[in-house]
Order: C-alpha cells, then structure tokens, then sequence
C-alpha cells in the first residue's frame, strides 16, 4: 500500500471512530441523576452510571450492574431522570433484568453528566430549587435506647450536607451507645403549628431528608428540645419499611394483650426471662432479640427464640414469638412500659408449644 493510500485509510478510519462516538452522544436527552431501587428504598447511582457508562454503552440491570441492593428481597428498579432540550424533565424506568442502552442520552460516553444538583423525590416532583422544602425543622437528633442515648445533631447535618436520604444501622454515626441493645435514631422537630413531633428510625430503615425543611443546607438543630425522649404530641415509627404515626400515649401501654410469661432459648432448653423483660421494658420500647439480650445463651450452639406468651381481650393464651435478630415491639402489650404482667396472679399454660398452637395441631388430627 502506498503512503498516499495509508495516509487515505488513516483519514477514513478515524473519521469513522469519531462519527460513531458523536452518534453514540447525539442522544436528546441529558442525564440528571440515577435512583436504584422503589419508592420505599432508593439510593442515588448517578455516580456507578457514569463508571458504566465510561466501559458500555448497554448493560443488564441488577442490583449487581448498580453494586447496590437497598431493598433486599423486593422488586427493584433504575430510574433515571433527564432533560429535554427544551428543557423539561423525563423519567425512564429499567426494571431489574431489563438492558439499559445509553445510546438515547446525550455524551453518555463521556459521562459529563450528572453534574446538576437533583431536588426531586422518586416519582419526580422538584421540591424547590434546593430541596430544602420539607415541612418539620430539626430541633435535635438522639441516637441509642431509653436508657443510653446520644446527641448525633452535629453528625446528621454533615450528612445532610452531602446526602438526601440513607440507610441507618449502628455504623452510620461510628457510635454505639447501648452497646448488644436495639437501638434507633430519633429526630424531635417542630411543626408548622410549632407543636413537636418525634420520627423514629429503626436499624435498616431509610432516612429521608425531605421532610424536614433545610435539610441539605444543615440550618437546623438550633432550637429548643423538650428534652423528652419519648417525644412530643405526635409520633412517627419506622422500622425497616414499616411507618405508623399516632398520638404521643395512644401508643406505648394500649396493647391487646396481657404478658403472662417470657421464654429464651430452644425446645429442649429454655429459661424464664420474664423479669429481665419486664426490666427492659420499662426503658424502651423495642429490642433486638439475640442471646445477648438476656446475658444468658440457655442452648449454646443452637438457634434460639424468645417466645412471649399472652392473654388476648378474650382471655385466650397467644404464643408471639421472636427469632435471634427480629425486632420486639411491645406497642402490642398492655401495660409494657408499667412493667404491670407477668405476675403471681397471670398464670402462663406452661406449655412451650403454646395453648392456641397446640389446639390447632388437635383440630387437624
């Protein structure tokens, strides 16, 4: 080949390379952020998609392509959000095991995207310019139990700064306060009518900044608590996806049931735990169950559960029961914080099957 018709080959070749690269960013739309997940738990991915984007122009969607998995168990999904040209936001949905194309975005190859500060919530309505719209002010954040808990007001505003929502567990602030006990974050807030209202935050639930009103710029946390940890008029509980709100005392001794008796351990071996129950009780409101819990490990090696056996409002006996790691509530128990169960006069069947349990194995024979 002569050099005039190498020189030629060159030309063609990389005009070529640079036409299929300016069609793999002619796209019409431009990327503002990326949310991998549902609308109950979501994180932001923008930054993985660009690092695809980098490598591929298409891949498979999975909780591994976006290296997160915040909803463990549940249908998940990519959402992005992009502009048109004229401006005006759009959602595209690539549900898990669907293939993502970067072809119709705009410099998806060069991943100079991304870089436009997303107010918006999952379903794409903008809440201001900044995000920062929400409707309770931060007055303080407690994290820890009853008995054990520390001021993490400081902590929550740097990561406000930097993120919209997270996932809590007892790393999230680098402190343990009531160390082999359940704890939760609680935030106390003041409303729009000025009363306070406390959210609560189990490990593995979502924080979500977008209730509270200056959120991302941290201009909260200045006001004055009731200094009560058990909160203001109202309540807002969040355990993993779970929410519920009601009147501050509608909620902590209205249960239906009346403890008789608090069992640990397995079948074969298991021990009286009623009094270390009640004891705790009278602190907090939840537990995580493990063999900690109770400082005693009645079948060492073996799985353990705590089975809570209970009066109902028609005076039969119910068997609750609370494998190592779950979460005990005792919103469901008369009484729970008064400590007033499982005395002299609350006789248990003794039975660790539990009579409601064994009546039903009877009327199936």
């Amino acid at each position: 080949m002569s050099k005039k018709a190498f020189a030629v080959f060159l030309v063609m070749t990389f005009s070529l390379l640079a036409g299929t690269l300016a069609a793999q960013d002619a796209g019409e739309y431009t990327i503002i952020s990326a949310q991998y997940g549902n609308e109950h738990n979501h994180v932001d991915v923008t930054m993985r998609l660009r690092e695809l984007a980098r490598h591929d122009t298409t891949f498979r969607i999975s909780d591994e392509s976006m290296a997160a998995d915040p909803d463990r168990g549940h249908s998940k999904m990519l959402r992005v959000f992009a502009r048109e040209r004229d401006g005006d936001l759009k959602t595209f949905d690539f549900p898990d095991g669907s293939v993502f194309d970067g072809a119709r975005f705009r410099s998806w190859s060069r991943a100079d995207w991304g870089q436009e500060h997303w107010a918006g919530d999952w379903n794409g309505r903008e809440r201001g310019r900044e995000g920062n719209e929400g409707e309770y002010l931060i007055l303080t954040a407690q994290y820890g139990s009853g008995r054990h808990h520390v001021d993490v007001t400081n902590q929550l505003k740097e990561m406000a700064r930097q993120d919209r929502s997270f996932r809590l567990n007892f790393r999230t602030f680098g402190i343990d306060p009531d160390e082999g006990h359940s704890k939760v974050l609680r935030i106390f807030a003041q409303g729009p009518d000025g009363s306070e209202k406390m959210f609560e935050y189990g490990d593995n639930s979502i924080v979500d900044g977008s209730n509270f009103r200056g959120w991302g710029r941290g201009e909260w946390g200045n006001g004055r608590w009731s200094g009560n940890w058990e909160g203001g008029a109202v309540v807002e509980r969040r355990e993993g996806n779970e929410r519920e709100e009601h009147e501050h005392g509608q909620y902590r001794d209205a249960g239906m049931f009346v403890i008789l008796s608090a069992q640990y351990g397995s079948e074969r071996r298991h021990l009286d735990v009623t009094r270390q129950l009640r004891e705790m009780a009278r602190s907090q409101q939840q537990y995580r169950v493990d063999f900690r819990t109770f400082g005693v490990d009645p079948d060492e090696g073996h799985a353990k559960v705590l089975r809570i056996y209970a009066r109902g409002p028609q005076g039969h006996e119910r068997m609750f029961e609370y494998r190592d790691g779950e979460v005990i509530d005792g919103a469901q128990f008369r009484g729970w914080r008064e400590g007033q169960w499982g005395g002299d006069n609350d006789r248990w069947s003794g039975r660790w099957e539990g009579e409601e349990r064994e009546e039903r194995e009877r009327d199936r024979q």
